[in-house]
C-alpha cells in the first residue's frame, strides 16, 4: 500500500503516520512543501526509532508526484466525499491520499477524481478527524480487505507463553 500525504503542517502527524506505515510495510509518499524538516526532533520522536526503517519517498509538488508515481489509483481522503471509506475496493497497489491538517485536499484536484474521494463518517458538528488518526482508520480498512497479508497473524508474549 501507499500513503500519500499532500503539504503536512504537523511533523509528530507525520511521525507517527511514518510508524504506522513502518509497521503495514507502507510506503509513506511526501508532497512538498511540508509544514517542517524532515530531520526535526518532534518528527523523529513521534515516529520513535522506527524512522529509519520508514520507505518514505518525497516529491516538489502534486505533479511531480503523478510523473514519478504514474499510480494507476489514487483514493482521495476527504470529508467532502459522497463514498465512505468501506465502499472502496482496495487493491495492493493502490494510493491513498491525504490533505494538509488545515485545509484537506484542495477542491481542483476533488472534482478530478470523484469516484476514488472516500471519506470517514462521523457526526456533524466534527469537521475533521486527526490526520494520523484518519490514515490509520483507512489503512487499516484497506490491510483487512487484503487479508492483512504479509503482516503477523498472531501476538506473542514477550516474558510468558500462551496456554
Amino acid at each position: 500500500m501507499n500513503i500519500v500525504l499532500l503539504e503536512p503542517e504537523i511533523p509528530a502527524n507525520t511521525g507517527n503516520i511514518g510508524r504506522t506505515c513502518v509497521a503495514t510495510g507502507t510506503t509513506l509518499h511526501l508532497i512538498e512543501p511540508l509544514g517542517f524538516k524532515i530531520n526535526e526532533k518532534t518528527l523523529k520522536r513521534a515516529g520513535l526509532d522506527y524512522w529509519d526503517k520508514l520507505d518514505v519517498r518525497i516529491y516538489k509538488d502534486y505533479e511531480d508526484f503523478l510523473e514519478k508515481c504514474t499510480p494507476q489509483r489514487i483514493y482521495m481522503s476527504t470529508t467532502k466525499a459522497h463514498k465512505l471509506y468501506t465502499d472502496a475496493k482496495f487493491n495492493a497497489n493502490d494510493y491513498i491520499m491525504f490533505g494538509r491538517e488545515s485545509a484537506g485536499i484542495p477542491e481542483e484536484i476533488l472534482v478530478d477524481n470523484e469516484e476514488n474521494c472516500i471519506r470517514i463518517p462521523m457526526i456533524e458538528e466534527i469537521r475533521s478527524l486527526n490526520l494520523s488518526n484518519s490514515v490509520a482508520i483507512v489503512l487499516y480498512e484497506a490491510l483487512h480487505q487484503l487479508d492483512f497479508q504479509g503482516m503477523q497473524d498472531y501476538g506473542q508474549l514477550h516474558r510468558l507463553s500462551w496456554k
